[in-house]
């Protein structure tokens, strides 16, 4: 039996392929994004996180915490029970098998225990069958809008055999399935996946390495080779690049993109998807910092010229998608 940690489902999305879909975030991502808005989903761990706005200090998860994870002098920061302070498990936090009574191990008696709805788990371990009984009730808006599951992230690769497992079940009940990957995977996992997987939507972020493990964490290295890989073996990749002003969209790297991609003829589509702001609260409940605080998201006259000289090279170009 395959169990997967699943951060969300999101029903009725019409962003992560074509027609209405039924996305499945993943946790657990290799890439450390600066503009990234799931944060939530790059740990491989369940998460503690804070709404902040709804809380009213009432005193009632200090109250039930097991592992007196709140006292002030026990925190590394924060200032009250607003703050998340030491509520999560991401990859800069301790361990739970360190001995550290005081760590919190998201067990979830402070979210049960929270009368306003101000702390909440991220992630639940799901089987397979029990994320197809909730996909599958969306079929027949699968079958009416042409659409169908999209598994995103995170990186669903890190979770590769139950992602497996689940495009797996999705063939069988036919339904359309889209894989979402930044493709920093081993390539047999990535190419096992595509024999079950209809669409891919494959991020490209950065051609320049420099600058791709300045703000990722990682070498492009892998990704480029992997998308070289895949557009050989699969027949339908939709590229996405996020705009992020100032990093990724110089004259220089979209025409770099532009002379990589053109000769796959797999490649059906290139999504320019503008930079946002949403990541940047969803850092503050996990109490992380935002590396990009002040950066804003591009012009609509930008993106159109972005995609009139991605238009140049024969490639069929989106905004969004």
């Amino acid at each position: 039996m395959h169990v997967g940690l699943v951060s969300h489902i999101q029903r009725y999305s019409v962003h992560d392929g074509p027609g209405i879909r039924t996305t499945v975030f993943l946790k657990g991502c290799p890439l450390h994004c600066a503009w990234c808005h799931n944060p939530e989903n790059i740990s491989c761990r369940i998460e503690l996180v804070v709404h902040r706005g709804r809380c009213v200090r009432c005193g009632e998860c200090e109250r039930v915490c097991p592992r007196a994870a709140f006292p002030e002098n026990r925190r590394p920061h924060g200032t009250g029970w607003g703050e998340p302070g030491m509520n999560l498990l991401s990859s800069t936090s301790p361990s739970p098998e360190e001995e550290n009574p005081w760590v919190c191990v998201s067990c979830g008696a402070c979210v049960d225990a929270c009368p306003t709805g101000a702390r909440e788990l991220r992630g639940r371990e799901m089987t397979v069958a029990e994320l197809m009984k909730q996909v599958l009730a969306d079929r027949v808006f699968f079958e009416e809008s042409k659409g169908g599951v999209t598994f995103s992230g995170g990186e669903p690769l890190r979770q590769s055999d139950f992602l497996q497992a689940a495009l797996e079940s999705c063939r069988a009940e036919g339904l359309p399935a889209a894989v979402d990957t930044c493709g920093y995977a081993p390539e047999q996992e990535l190419l096992a996946v595509a024999r079950l997987t209809d669409l891919f939507l494959y991020d490209l972020k950065f051609m320049n390495d420099a600058r791709h493990k300045e703000y990722t964490g990682v070498s492009n290295g892998l990704i480029l080779e992997n998308l070289r890989a895949l557009a050989c073996s699969h027949p339908k990749i939709w590229l996405r690049v996020p705009v992020i002003p100032g990093l990724n969209d110089s004259p220089e790297e979209i025409e770099a993109m532009a002379e990589f991609v053109r000769g796959f003829s797999a490649i059906k589509r290139v999504c320019l998807l503008p930079y946002h702001r949403a990541g940047i609260g969803k850092f503050q409940q996990l109490d992380q910092d935002y590396r990009l605080p002040d950066l804003a998201p591009p012009e609509p006259a930008h993106l159109e010229r972005l995609r009139e000289r991605l238009g140049q090279f024969g490639l069929r170009v989106s905004i969004g998608g």
